[in-house]
């Protein structure tokens, strides 16, 4: 069976974001969302959500983002904020300063926030890719080993070339591979691969590139469950430089889109977790 998530990112991250999201999941052209604790828009995200018998994924954040309203850690771990107080707005600084023992403060800290908002969250992930390693120190071991305790399934692909567009460098590979292997130990679940669009509307050139690019890709999906996570919002989203995440939101929307989903046989679902 090839099953297939798809995931609209960023619950809370601003309100026109989190409209699109909820219009999308409530038409059906989602099976996931994901949740930012640390936004400022997070408490009215979650309540609309909860509103809307929705229960999105963790989206585990220890940055912030340029062009928005500063995002604050919710367990005032020293090494994870700034002199101002806020998270970092660039995951490379994440990667240099910030210490395990804050890492997993403010993992039990946004998990307790979103609970504390009537929601229990089954799957976890990162924004921007702290946790994983791919802006500098990995803590992917620490992150596994926090699903683990607390019975979330995790976005970590078990083959992450089509999210990275080819196979890891090899240090990269080394820490996948201990990830993969510690969570099969632990029974942590993973989706079989994730992808994602990682191009901006400049490098696209045209909507219906974006398109055939992800409809393409649906002949590639290996057996298992997989997960497409997008960012979809209006073309005016703060903090967006070009309209790519509106295409996106376009595409959920699309019936040619759909189309391309009925004809490939994969089976729509929610999460990989068992």
């Amino acid at each position: 069976m090839r099953g297939l998530v798809i995931t609209a990112d960023d619950l809370g991250r601003d309100t026109a974001s989190t409209g699109v999201v909820l219009d999308l999941a409530a038409a059906g052209h989602v099976t996931a969302t994901t949740l930012i604790p640390a936004a400022p828009g997070s408490a009215d995200a979650a309540r609309r959500a909860r509103e809307a018998g929705l229960v999105p994924h963790l989206h585990v954040t220890l940055n912030g983002e340029r062009g928005l309203p500063p995002w604050h850690p919710l367990s005032g771990g020293a090494s994870l904020a700034g002199p101002d107080g806020a998270l970092p707005d660039d995951p490379h600084v994440v990667g240099a300063r910030a210490e395990t023992a804050d890492v997993e403060a403010e993992l039990d800290a946004q998990l307790a926030w979103v609970r504390d908002q009537g929601l229990r969250p089954v799957v976890a992930d990162s924004h921007a890719g702290t946790l994983y390693g791919l802006h500098g120190r990995s803590f992917l071991a620490e992150g596994i080993a926090w699903c683990a305790r607390h019975g979330l399934a995790f976005r970590l692909p078990r083959d992450p070339a089509p999210y990275l567009g080819g196979p890891p460098p090899a240090p990269l590979a080394e820490v996948h591979a201990r990830a993969v292997a510690l969570a099969d130990a632990l029974g942590v679940a993973l989706p079989a691969t994730v992808w994602t669009n990682r191009r901006t509307a400049a490098d696209l050139g045209s909507y219906e590139s974006l398109r055939a690019d992800l409809v393409a890709r649906l002949d590639d999906l290996p057996e298992g469950v997989s997960e497409l996570f997008l960012h979809p919002s209006t073309p005016d989203a703060p903090g967006v430089a070009d309209v790519v995440r509106a295409w996106e939101a376009r595409l959920l929307r699309d019936p040619t889109w759909h189309a391309a989903l009925d004809r490939s046989g994969v089976v729509l679902t929610s999460g990989w977790s068992s």
